[in-house]
């Protein structure tokens, strides 16, 4: 079965499945554990102006359905990234997508005109859950009009594909969402983290070294698929899903909500083979729920099955 997905401005996936930005790193930490080749792209861990230190340890702590982080966004910055993961990255036959984070419109900004000009990078994916600390640290993603400015000044500086990840963490999604497709975004990638607490019972504290942390896992896709359902009845782009995914069933009931792809991310702490056993079983899934091919199965539960690009 044909796998491929066509997405906007010629962005080609040879499979829906993508490596989630923030679990796999820049490409080589899990080189020797999966064939990269095979997966339908790679989202790189989130990529700042300046090198980001991220969060005092301990900064992962394991819930009963899945795992709560405080990593704190730490990179070592735009310089780096492309002196020391872009020639990796060059020999891998699949699509890159750089995520993009900053505090500042202008430091997104930055990051993308500085990468823009990278052959290798096919993709940006706006992570726009980061603190604006120009407008007193509210997340870029909470905020409409905020969310429109920083989404607009990457669409400025760059013609390459731009996804705009969405945070979990809102009362209504369709408006974020709206208002990114009308600054310049092609598609939507949903979602990020929920914000979770858990406490050490011996040290009677936050178990986190900065508090509160996301939480990922099978615990969220109820969750995300929920949003990605409301973001794709409410915008004409397409939408790519992520949160909880550890089977083909479950990339599947991503699909039939309104997704064109999914992201895997958590999972493959535990088992980094996941994404290529999920790539060889998605087609037999498909055809055991009674569609012949992929794009017959994108947004089947809106009533409105097939891929927008």
């Amino acid at each position: 079965m044909d796998l491929t997905v066509s997405l906007p401005r010629g962005l080609v996936l040879k499979n829906p499945i993508v490596a989630a930005s923030g679990t796999f790193g820049f490409g080589p930490e899990y080189a020797s554990y999966v064939d990269l080749n095979r997966l339908g792209g790679i989202s790189v861990k989130g990529i700042s102006p300046k090198p980001w230190r991220g969060n005092p340890p301990p900064r992962v702590w394991e819930t009963p359905a899945g795992l709560l982080n405080s990593i704190g966004l730490q990179n070592p910055g735009v310089d780096a990234f492309i002196t020391d993961d872009i020639p990796f990255l060059t020999g891998v036959d699949t699509a890159v997508i750089a995520n993009i984070i900053g505090h500042t419109v202008e430091e997104y900004q930055a990051v993308a005109k500085r990468l823009d000009a990278q052959a290798r990078i096919d993709a940006f994916e706006v992570n726009i859950s980061c603190p604006n600390i120009k407008e007193g640290g509210m997340a870029f993603g909470h905020d409409p009009d905020q969310a429109y400015q920083v989404v607009r000044a990457v669409r400025m500086v760059t013609q390459k594909p731009v996804i705009v990840k969405m945070s979990p963490n809102l009362e209504f999604p369709g408006v974020i969402a709206k208002a990114v497709v009308d600054a310049g975004a092609d598609m939507i990638s949903a979602i990020n983290t929920l914000v979770g607490l858990a406490i050490d019972l011996k040290a009677r504290r936050p178990a986190l070294g900065g508090g509160t942390g996301g939480l990922s896992g099978p615990a969220i896709k109820p969750v995300a698929v929920r949003i990605v359902y409301e973001i794709a009845s409410n915008v004409a782009v397409p939408v790519i899903g992520m949160g909880g995914v550890q089977s083909a069933e479950d990339v599947l009931e991503f699909l039939m909500a309104g997704a064109s792809a999914v992201m895997v991310g958590t999972i493959t702490f535990q088992h980094p083979d996941r994404m290529i056993r999920i790539i060889d079983q998605l087609p037999d899934v498909l055809r055991h729920y009674g569609f012949s091919n992929l794009n017959e199965a994108v947004g089947a539960a809106l009533g409105k099955a097939g891929a927008v690009s």
